[in-house]
């Protein structure tokens, strides 16, 4: 009855307001017990939910960011199919920064975990007893040639719900398209929210069936993946959804340039046995979605792994040599689908964690990999992709209303109505546990090794002895002189080993793209 849990406390749940706590003087040194780097979903989420914790003494927390406005990016799928305006989708940094907690307007450049402190870009040095690092990842419009020019062009017909300076163009671009070829595109590798892009393209294909346009639109869907989504019980809909729909899929083509004045736009096949051929189509209507990756200030640190992530355990968060160190959401290195959603069940185990180190205890909260991705399929409907590490589905109302494979009326209002004001008023207070809702939910546990009891050696069978041995063996005993016998030792139950907390260690093998946009 998980399912339940989310909808029905809406009426009596706790909200907690907000100080405005924006640093107006910043010292040149400063030191607090925790610090945040990232005020995004993951920074805000994880300082209420610290700073609500009564477990949490000597309150002092820091959020380093120099952004004045906070996003709520997944909204910008709405924003982006004309089911809601951006001027609900941010809010001013200050406004959303928990109570009691500081907020430094500062770019970080450096870290340096050995000494626990950070330099940044203007000059101010921040110590700390224990860092969280949260800062997102970086949407690489650089990454596609001429991409960066065409999006500057309202006429190109090129837009992107990646940002909120381009947003508001796709709706535009939807409107105004009556006839020709559509593209959608998806990059290779790691994105946030791995489902947005066919998010915006069911829902164009949506709106121009409503307009009675659609016959005359011929629509792709070009994606660096081998399939319409990396789960397979939800791939699998999706791509009879596309094939009923008369969408192509251009699979494991990878966008690589666009020219806005010829509408060109030009693919890397990434085929095995393509050996990167280029392949050039032309668009009417052009949306994409470009490359992500690592901030360099990230990657180039001792933080990060050999891929640019901060480098953590995927099950406790913490990082896999600093162990102060802690990271989520689009920063870390965790295997899984980077969503807002995630962030809902890794800030509790963070918390968890962390507050175990505090206390000079192992950490043994345990992240499961949960994430989800509420994808439009049109204009009503939504399938509620729910799942955790190894695409294992892992449905919030699956015994309520069966499979969430099936796009849904109710799941469509929960991503256009529900969610955005949850966000709002209980998820960056820190009051807001994704599939358990207003409830914090108990957190699962690494596994604890079983003792194990060392068994005597069982006594070897006798050797068979030949004939004359036994004929000797028959006679009768000759008289001995009775002398101390010696102690035989009897063989007793090894002591068992000790019971030891152990986290898991970091998996050395990196994972593939894949993975990560489960």
């Amino acid at each position: 009855m998980a399912g339940v849990a989310v909808l029905r406390p809406l009426v009596r749940a706790p909200a907690k307001g907000f100080a405005r706590t924006y640093a107006t003087a910043i010292p040149s040194k400063a030191h607090h017990r925790v610090v945040i780097v990232g005020g995004g979903t993951a920074g805000v989420t994880v300082a209420a939910q610290l700073q609500n914790n009564p477990d949490f003494a000597n309150k002092d927390i820091a959020i380093l960011d120099p952004a004045h406005t906070h996003h709520y990016q997944p909204g910008w799928t709405l924003v982006g199919s004309g089911l809601k305006g951006l001027g609900n989708m941010h809010r001013p940094m200050f406004s959303v920064i928990p109570e009691g907690v500081k907020h430094y307007p500062l770019r970080v450049s450096t870290f340096d975990p050995a000494n626990n402190a950070i330099k940044t870009s203007e000059g101010v040095d921040v110590s700390y007893d224990y860092l969280i690092v949260a800062p997102g990842l970086e949407t690489n419009f650089a990454g596609v040639s001429g991409l960066e020019q065409a999006l500057q062009d309202p006429t190109s017909q090129v837009s992107s719900i990646y940002s909120e300076k381009t947003v508001e163009q796709v709706w535009r671009n939807i409107q105004a398209f009556k006839k020709g070829p559509a593209i959608f595109t998806q990059p290779a590798g790691i994105i946030k929210c791995a489902g947005a892009p066919q998010k915006v393209m069911w829902m164009a294909l949506s709106q121009w069936q409503r307009d009675g346009v659609r016959d005359n639109i011929n629509i792709t869907f070009a994606t660096g993946a081998p399939a319409m989504f990396a789960v397979p019980k939800y791939s699998q809909v999706l791509e009879d959804l596309r094939k009923q729909r008369n969408v192509e899929g251009l699979f494991q083509h990878n966008l690589v340039k666009v020219d806005p004045k010829n509408k060109v736009a030009t693919f890397k096949n990434l085929a095995e046995n393509a050996n990167g051929a280029l392949v050039e189509k032309e668009f009417g209507f052009l949306h994409v979605v470009p490359p992500q990756k690592p901030w360099d200030w990230i990657a180039k640190s001792q933080l990060a792994d050999a891929a640019g992530w901060v480098d953590v355990d995927k099950s406790t968060t913490q990082h896999t040599k600093y162990k102060n160190v802690f990271s989520l959401g689009d920063a870390s290195s965790l295997p899984n689908s980077k969503t807002a959603a995630a962030i809902t069940s890794q800030a509790p185990v963070l918390i968890e964690n962390l507050l175990s180190v505090i206390n000079g205890k192992q950490p043994i909260a345990a992240y499961d990999g949960y994430a989800s991705c509420p994808l439009l399929t049109g204009h009503n409907e939504l399938m509620l992709c729910e799942f955790k590490y190894g695409g294992v589905p892992k449905e919030t109302f699956a015994d309520i209303l069966g499979g969430q494979e099936t796009p849904s009326r109710l799941f469509y209002h929960l991503k256009k109505d529900f969610f955005p004001y949850v966000y709002w008023n209980h998820f960056l207070t820190g009051n807001w546990y994704g599939p358990s809702g207003f409830f914090k939910p108990e957190s699962i546990k690494l596994e604890t090794p079983k003792p194990e009891v060392q068994k005597p050696d069982a006594p070897k069978p006798e050797a068979p002895k030949p004939a004359a041995a036994k004929a000797e063996a028959a006679k009768p005993d000759a008289p001995k002189v009775d002398a101390a016998k010696p102690q035989t030792a009897k063989p007793s139950a090894a002591a068992p080993n000790a019971v030891k907390i152990e986290t898991a260690k970091p998996d050395t093998a990196k994972p593939t793209a894949e993975a990560k946009q489960a």
